[in-house]
């Protein structure tokens, strides 16, 4: 474990209950956070929820206030591009370990991380491609979910601090399979992992602590109490109750 908690320090918070009531702060998770801060008790976490529930938000701040670009990249490199923080990264602050205290501490160089963003992962692959410290392999020659694979495999490969969002976003089943493997390495060796996701199957690595995120806020829950597992298997086992609401009769008898 490198971080133990996110919070963000009473003095920093808006005091002005306009500002409050001003995105993020009007997404019921972020709200949480800024008043009781988020713990983390396990060196993987899982958040899941609806679009808009906020926890694309809460990776992106915690990747920034680690010192990781919110464009997505490693740590230990100088920030390629001007944007600035985003107003939760800006005020976001890190309780860390020992561990965490030394290894942010340290040459900048040497620190461990690594922030992948969906959204923007396929420009900035072709961009540092080849560059020191990151992966030699073409990955335009590459699919998506093969090119995702080998950033993975590459970045994601000793003790550090990796955020992840929605990463299943160009992966095949086998492929989040393999990504639940490297993940769960990696909660083994030291290493910890905060993903975001809307993947059942991610969210079910073995070990890792799952928060709901969505119009209640922030919760911890087990994987089968998800309401995203319990959709998936009503739909699973009877896609019809579902498509006969959007597309009409399924059956071909009735056509």
């Amino acid at each position: 474990m490198l971080v133990s908690r996110a919070y963000i320090p009473d003095g920093l918070l808006p005091a002005d209950d306009r500002q409050r009531w001003r995105w993020p702060f009007t997404v019921p998770a972020v709200a949480e956070l800024a008043d009781r801060g988020l713990e983390f008790d396990q060196p993987v976490t899982f958040l899941v929820g609806e679009n808009g529930s906020g926890k694309s938000t809460v990776v992106e701040a915690l990747a920034e206030a680690y010192g990781l670009d919110a464009q997505g990249g490693r740590a230990g490199r100088k920030y390629g591009n001007a944007r600035p923080k985003t107003p939760l990264g800006e005020l976001l602050r890190l309780e860390t370990t020992v561990e965490g205290a030394r290894m942010r501490g340290g040459a900048r160089l040497k620190r461990k991380g690594y922030f992948l963003r969906a959204e923007t992962a396929f420009g900035f692959m072709e961009q540092v491609r080849g560059l020191p410290g990151y992966w030699q392999e073409d990955t335009s020659r590459m699919s998506h979910g093969e090119g995702f694979l080998t950033v993975l495999q590459s970045m994601f490969g000793e003790p550090g601090f990796y955020v992840m969002d929605e990463p299943e976003a160009a992966l095949s089943f086998d492929s989040c399979l393999r990504l639940v493997a490297l993940v769960y390495e990696l909660g083994r060796s030291g290493a910890q992992v905060v993903c975001a996701t809307h993947s059942p199957l991610l969210a079910a690595t073995p070990g890792a602590d799952i928060i709901e995120v969505g119009d209640h806020g922030i919760r911890r829950t087990a994987w089968d109490k998800l309401a995203l597992v319990d959709r998936w298997r009503r739909y699973l086992n009877a896609p019809d109750s579902y498509l006969r609401h959007i597309v009409g009769s399924t059956d071909p008898s009735q056509t």
